[in-house]
């Protein structure tokens, strides 16, 4: 069966399908000996001989889905040209390629799901998705009533306005503060801008959630793979 290249290479556990773009616009598939660039080109998985980089891709192989609990100071890559340490290097026992879903900052922490199932990570992008995110942020100084209202109300930012779902103060200290945040959104350092703009700088920042899947007994930089009900309660969330 034909089908877009960019979903046939996702569908294999290489990347996902975003990033099976981005590799096809760079020359980097072939197909039956012939560089693509097309991003509208299809392709039999069955019958064809597709390649990323040189490599043979399989479509046979099995779905994974573990999330991770990223310490500070790792990529959330498959690679970095400077070096960095990647998420992937924390995934010691896992045979499968998987690739991320989503992003976490390279200072930033918590749940990172990874998958090798394409169509999962691209539902779980998908604007068009709802699914709910929980953070702990702890930010400089103190937050006052009328600061939690000002981002309650929502905040304008340069590409757009933001609404957090949900915000409560959690613990006040001398120089600083934590607080939760549930937001449906994920744009790029959102939270960080939006603290910034009311003159409180994000010191650390904890990704709690994601929908019910909470950190729960993980230890930072460990992982575990998902039940099969957590990954069917993903899949069935509302879009």
């Amino acid at each position: 069966m034909q089908e877009r290249i960019q979903k046939i290479i996702a569908s294999a556990g290489i990347v996902s399908r975003r990033m099976a773009e981005k590799l096809i616009s760079e020359g980097r598939v072939s197909v039956n000996h012939r560089v693509v660039t097309q991003l509208g080109a299809k392709a039999d998985a069955q019958k064809d001989e597709i390649r990323v980089d040189g490599k043979l891709i399989s479509t046979e192989i099995s779905k994974i889905y573990l999330m991770l609990n990223k310490p500070s100071g790792y990529i959330t890559s498959l690679r970095d040209p400077q070096g960095r340490p990647i998420v992937t290097d924390l995934l010691h026992d896992v045979s499968e390629r998987v690739f991320p879903v989503g992003r976490l900052d390279y200072d930033s922490e918590g749940l990172l799901l990874m998958t090798n199932d394409g169509s999962f990570a691209q539902k779980l992008q998908h604007p068009k998705f709802t699914i709910p995110k929980t953070y702990m942020v702890k930010v400089r100084g103190n937050l006052t009533r009328g600061e939690i209202r000002t981002i309650e109300e929502g905040i304008e930012l340069s590409d757009g306005k933001f609404v957090p779902f949900d915000i409560e103060l959690e613990k006040i200290n001398r120089k600083s503060c934590w607080c939760k945040l549930t937001i449906f959104e994920g744009r790029n350092r959102i939270l960080r801008r939006v603290f910034e703009s009311i003159g409180h700088p994000v010191i650390r920042l904890i990704r709690i959630a994601v929908s019910d899947i909470n950190l729960d007994g993980l230890g930072t930089g460990e992982y575990r793979y998902l039940q099969k009900k957590e990954v069917g309660k993903l899949f069935s969330l509302p879009g």
